[in-house]
């Protein structure tokens, strides 16, 4: 898209064309070469034509709104499906708690992409597919396959997302960056809607309670679990049809926590060798190690997904720079304790899991390091940084498919 908006700048109606074949992207790709462009003119029309942000929220169009509540409706019948149908919730939800929210948005975002039926049923297909194997796995009490098939199930759901998003299995890094960003917009507006309705519950059960009535149970069982499914498809549906609403918001929050962030691995790095703590032989504290490891990655991710390149100051690419190095060092420490509890334990489903992750973390940080060094010695742009992220994430993909539906297997279902 780049190369095309380049090759036609000096042509209006082939960029109109461009621009209306695929809006999204072509923003992306037009906002990534904005400081290149030598017509200010026609630079500053299209600047000011796609990041025009209106002062007033819109609700989108009246069957964009239907359609929104009508999978947010089917979302919350999902959730209940144990007390409609007397099933057992603890098997239900373990296995079937992605399949309450990502068909929903993957649905949406099919809709509104306008995918081809072969599309559309190729999705369906991989869902169908998952619901099936996953509700077939044996109901073993004690069963680390299982757990980390449920777990990475959820990841996989979430791939498929990324398809209905992308518009397709196609290498586009620009939308693969967007479906990042679009995700950390999520996150923001979904934790507002979900305050605003803890809020809001919280007063109404209180006002029942002054005259008697303790709704409370009944509530929560009702409304309550209708709210937790609906509230990721109506944060999506606002994301999507008024972008300036947290389309700013998660950026600044990454630029915020990324130097924090890096202050804290630093302290916490020193901390471990003052107290002579390590993750070689304490399972919790490893577990912890991880979930840090993969919290900073997001918070990387989302830094470099969130603000266009030409906004970017060469303090941040350094800050991100210093981040990626001091997460290489964090990751390698996690790395070389669950070698070592493989060597001298053996080979796990939980261990196997580990190790796979962390060394296809270590890669990608390795990759995204290697850019911004280059970035930072001006022998490259900060959009290949960009675009090695949205190049790699198919990576994480394939691995969910190999713990959900491998594992069970090659480790005999334990």
């Amino acid at each position: 898209m780049k190369a095309q908006i380049l090759t036609h700048l000096n042509n209006p109606t082939q960029l109109e064309k461009l621009y209306r074949q695929d809006k999204s992207g072509f923003k992306h790709a037009f906002n990534s070469i904005y400081p290149e462009i030598k017509d200010p003119m026609l630079a500053a029309y299209w600047n000011e034509r796609l990041n025009y942000v209106s002062e007033e929220s819109s609700w989108g169009t009246r069957n964009d709104l239907v359609f929104a509540i009508i999978l947010a409706i089917v979302a919350g019948t999902i959730a209940k499906f144990p007390a409609f149908f007397s099933l057992n919730e603890d098997f239900f939800y373990q296995r079937n708690i992605g399949f309450i929210v990502f068909p929903a948005l993957t649905i949406y975002f099919a809709w509104r992409n306008k995918l081809a039926i072969a599309k559309i049923g190729f999705l369906a297909v991989l869902m169908i597919a998952a619901l099936v194997f996953i509700n077939l796995l044996p109901d073993a009490k004690q069963s680390d396959t299982l757990i980390l098939s449920c777990a990475h199930l959820i990841l996989f759901l979430w791939s498929i997302l990324g398809i209905s998003y992308v518009g397709g299995i196609q290498n586009d890094s620009d939308k693969r960056l967007g479906f990042l960003k679009y995700n950390g917009d999520l996150v923001v507006m979904t934790t507002l809607i979900l305050i605003a309705g803890a809020i809001m519950s919280g007063i109404t059960i209180g006002l029942f309670s002054l005259i008697g009535f303790n709704i409370a149970e009944k509530y929560m069982q009702n409304v309550g679990v209708f709210g937790l499914a609906a509230a990721p498809i109506i944060g999506t549906y606002l994301t999507q049809v008024n972008p300036q609403l947290v389309g700013k918001v998660s950026p600044v929050i990454a630029k915020i926590f990324s130097p924090l962030v890096l202050v804290m691995l630093v302290v916490y790095i020193g901390a471990i060798v003052y107290a002579g703590k390590d993750p070689y032989n304490n399972r919790e504290f490893l577990l912890i190690f991880n979930g840090l490891l993969v919290g900073v990655m997001a918070i990387i991710f989302f830094s470099i997904a969130g603000t266009p390149a030409a906004a970017r100051s060469r303090a941040e690419i350094v800050m991100l720079l210093a981040l990626s190095l001091v997460t290489i060092v964090v990751n390698s420490i996690a790395l070389s304790a669950i070698v070592f509890r493989i060597s001298e334990w053996g080979l796990t489903p939980n261990r196997a899991a580990v190790l796979g992750s962390n060394i296809l973390i270590l890669i990608n940080l390795l990759l995204v390091t290697v850019h911004l060094f280059k970035v930072i010695a001006k022998k490259s742009e900060l959009a290949a940084v960009a675009k090695s992220i949205g190049w790699y994430l198919p990576i994480y993909a394939i691995w969910t498919i190999i713990v959900t539906f491998l594992f069970p297997f090659l480790f005999g279902f334990k």
